[in-house]
């Protein structure tokens, strides 16, 4: 691998850690609340980053590369309210997306096929992402002051399933 796509993906996997954190924070923030479904549907979101990160080691390490990890930043732990958490996943995804998009084109300048390859996953799954957020942060909205409301999209957000995809290797 080219040195600054490996550089780039080695930023990139603490990217996807850094997401799993933030979204525990969430978790944990919704656990604090009450609102059970809420944190399942973080800590849910969490895994899929953590696989997320394993799938840029797992792809270094094919192409000979060197992983380097670097400290993870602390998350935010306070939030004002659901919606406030929601609209916050959102920009964070949408900042992924971002990433993701650089990272593209990085290996496409470097003439790195098979990293364009690779990174198609990833630019389907941000566009999965990001409409995942929004879509919370839309019925969010629809319900705001409605308490009722809140409880009915807790439930729901409790039915969450994660499986592990068994092309990553952990």
């Amino acid at each position: 691998m080219k040195s600054k796509i490996l550089e780039e993906m080695n930023k990139q996997i603490n990217e996807e850690l850094f997401s799993g954190y933030l979204y525990y924070s969430m978790s944990a923030y919704f656990e604090s609340v009450g609102l059970p479904g809420f944190a399942h549907w973080m800590r849910t979101q969490a895994l899929e980053e953590q696989e997320h990160a394993h799938r840029f080691y797992n792809y270094i390490n094919e192409r000979g590369g060197d992983v380097k990890l670097q400290a993870i930043e602390a998350p935010q732990t306070e939030w004002s309210s659901p919606l406030q958490i929601f609209e916050a996943a959102y920009k964070h995804e949408q900042h992924i997306t971002g990433r993701i998009n650089k990272l593209v084109e990085i290996a496409q300048e470097e003439k790195d096929h098979a990293s364009v390859n690779f990174l198609q996953w990833f630019v389907a799954e941000q566009v999965e992402e990001e409409a995942s957020a929004d879509e919370v942060v839309q019925r969010l909205k629809l319900v705001e002051g409605s308490k009722g409301g809140l409880f009915m999209i807790d439930r729901e957000m409790a039915q969450r399933v994660y499986a592990l995809n068994p092309e990553v290797t952990f």
